[in-house]
């Protein structure tokens, strides 16, 4: 689970702990995460292992020592966090974020740097449009047809891949369910290119 520092990947992950198990409630007093936090899943028909990994800028360069064993990249984005360059781009539908200079920017460069890294080639991609219970969010589909287009359209998007962009609410829990579902059925029908490492 990747994305910039503030995207709510923490108060996520436990929210999918919460969703997947009968007695939980999550635990949203979360700090930043330095390092990682790890968290295995019981599925019905699998377990998944979720690693949080820290978002700061200082921290990045350690995302690439997960990519080699993953079996899907969750890429969380705080759809709330956009730069006065960010509004400006959002103000035109038909301008689909060309300038991006503010957080979303940051999102998309960093996104590109995943996508292009040699370990990560056909891994199925989650973009999780995160914070969408606030009245200051970005629409899903502006965040779709405008940010992720951009990535994958563009000479850095790297290799065709399976991929999804959902809403959700870290804090409300709202489109969690669908997003491990996603996830659940992407890992499953992608266990022929990369085996699960059992241990």
């Amino acid at each position: 689970m990747l994305g910039l520092d503030n995207a709510g990947k923490t108060t996520l992950l436990e929210q999918i702990k919460a969703t997947n198990s009968p007695h939980a409630h999550p635990n949203l007093n979360t700090v930043p995460t330095v390092g990682q936090n790890v968290s295995t899943i019981s599925l019905p028909d699998m377990y998944l292992k979720i690693w949080d990994v820290g978002g700061q800028h200082s921290l990045r360069g350690l995302w690439q020592s997960y990519y080699a064993s993953c079996h899907a990249i969750v890429f969380v984005i705080d759809s709330t966090d956009v730069g006065d360059a960010d509004l400006a781009n959002l103000a035109d539908l038909s301008d689909p974020l060309e300038e991006q200079v503010g957080r979303l920017g940051e999102c998309r460069l960093v996104l590109e740097d995943v996508l292009q890294h040699a370990d990560t080639e056909g891994v199925p991609l989650l973009v999780l449009a995160n914070k969408q219970d606030r009245e200051d969010c970005i629409e899903v589909v502006r965040i779709k047809e405008g940010f992720v287009r951009k990535v994958f359209e563009g000479e850095k998007g790297g290799s065709l891949r399976d991929s999804r962009v959902l809403p959700c609410s870290a804090l409300t829990g709202t489109g969690v369910e669908e997003a491990v579902e996603w996830l659940r059925s992407r890992v499953k029908w992608n266990k022929e290119h990369r085996p699960p490492l059992m241990r």
